[in-house]
């Protein structure tokens, strides 16, 4: 299959003498309705046009069935998060050449003076919050973001201060190259009050950097009433994500989360990571979203129930998990996560009484695991601690 893909803006443009010839020289085009209508006099009087609409499974068999080069018109630089892209992922072997316009975070950049060298991207349209949540999380210095109608400058404003980060400024361009073009640079807390054009985009500033100290105070914490000690303590928190690798890991399930700090701590420094936090008490998961907005651990996703009666197909398998609680059924917790776990993946958790030491080193050798080294600490007054840690077995 042969594509060639143009992008396009949204106002009237020339094209280069090729793409001229190569578009008096086609019979079979593409592209969405407004690009029709951009375009349409440019194209043979006897030309075919397959329009790009829901569901594209149809546009993709009218591809195929007419076994000839297409032409396809689209929005901006084709291969930035575009219909390229698409094309790309459908047909992988087809020959796609591209020839970009400017995309709509260039635009704006252009629009508002702003310097693109250290610009990162990322895209929210039709997607979760997860991309968008690490460059924040990472406090990049400038955050380029695509929108949709759910995911809209003044969403995107009201989550950021939801989650302590009103350190950036934002700047929003509304319609861009069409007749109602705007420009707007605002503070966070007036953009999440203001409505927007349907189509815009946006540019995240930090204006000051916001200092998360490096290993959490535990007092920070909001925690269970009148039980102040069930906290993993920060010393015991870092030790335990050391173990864990997490720069290397992209799932992790912290079982028995309770406050929440060690998957706060995880989010903050390892934002790539997808953080799946599971408790049995009802009472804890307020605890955790008022420790998560305070600290500004926005991204993890929070089950409430019995960890042997969860359905753990559901949340992605985990290349790292820690065990906070197991309600003394340790053997068959680690039983079940056995199923779950990919090969390679880390297992720690830390082991107060002898007991769960000698269970932990038993239920791993029998199911084959790989265990390493255990760490022995003392938090003040504490107890002592031991971080018991074993790979699967790949």
């Amino acid at each position: 299959m042969n594509f060639h893909v143009i992008g396009i803006g949204n106002r009237e443009f020339s094209l280069s003498q090729h793409l001229q010839d190569l578009i008096s020289k086609g019979t079979l085009f593409s592209g969405g309705e407004r690009h029709h209508a951009l375009v349409k006099h440019l194209l043979p009087a006897e030309h075919q046009w397959i329009m790009i609409k829901a569901p594209l499974e149809a546009v993709f068999e009218s591809y195929v069935k007419a076994r000839q080069p297409v032409v396809v018109f689209a929005s901006g630089d084709p291969f930035f998060y575009g219909f390229s892209n698409t094309l790309r992922n459908k047909f992988p072997a087809a020959s796609i050449q591209t020839y970009p316009y400017f995309n709509s975070i260039q635009l704006l950049a252009s629009r508002a003076s702003i310097s693109s060298n250290d610009l990162r991207t990322v895209s929210v349209h039709g997607r979760s919050w997860h991309a968008l949540d690490e460059a924040v999380l990472k406090q990049d210095a400038l955050i380029g973001v695509l929108t949709d109608q759910a995911h809209s400058p003044a969403a995107i404003a009201e989550r950021m201060l939801g989650y302590g980060y009103s350190n950036y400024t934002m700047y929003v361009g509304e319609d861009l190259e069409g007749e109602q073009e705007l420009v707007r640079h605002l503070p966070l807390e007036h953009a999440a009050r203001e409505a927007f054009h349907i189509l815009n985009c946006v540019i995240l500033k930090k204006e000051i950097h916001r200092m998360i100290p490096f290993g959490i105070p535990d007092h920070l914490f909001e925690g269970l009433e009148g039980r102040p000690n069930m906290i993993t303590k920060m010393p015991v928190r870092l030790c335990s994500l050391h173990a864990l690798e997490l720069d290397n890991k992209n799932v992790l399930w912290d079982i028995g989360f309770c406050t929440g700090s060690l998957s706060i701590e995880a989010k903050i420094r390892f934002p790539h990571l997808a953080v799946h936090a599971f408790e049995k008490r009802t009472e804890c998961l307020q605890i955790m979203k008022q420790n998560q907005h305070k600290l500004g651990a926005m991204g993890i996703t929070s089950y409430i129930g019995d960890i042997f009666e969860e359905d753990l197909s559901q949340p992605a398998a985990p290349d790292a998990v820690f065990v906070g609680g197991h309600g003394g059924r340790l053997e068959e917790l680690l039983q079940k996560l056995n199923n779950y776990v990919v090969p390679g993946g880390n297992i720690v958790i830390n082991a107060v009484q002898e007991s769960s030491v000698s269970e932990f080193t038993a239920t791993a050798k029998t199911l084959g695991w790989k265990l390493e080294e255990p760490l022995k600490l003392k938090v003040n007054s504490h107890n002592d601690i031991t971080i018991m840690k074993a790979v699967k077995h790949t």
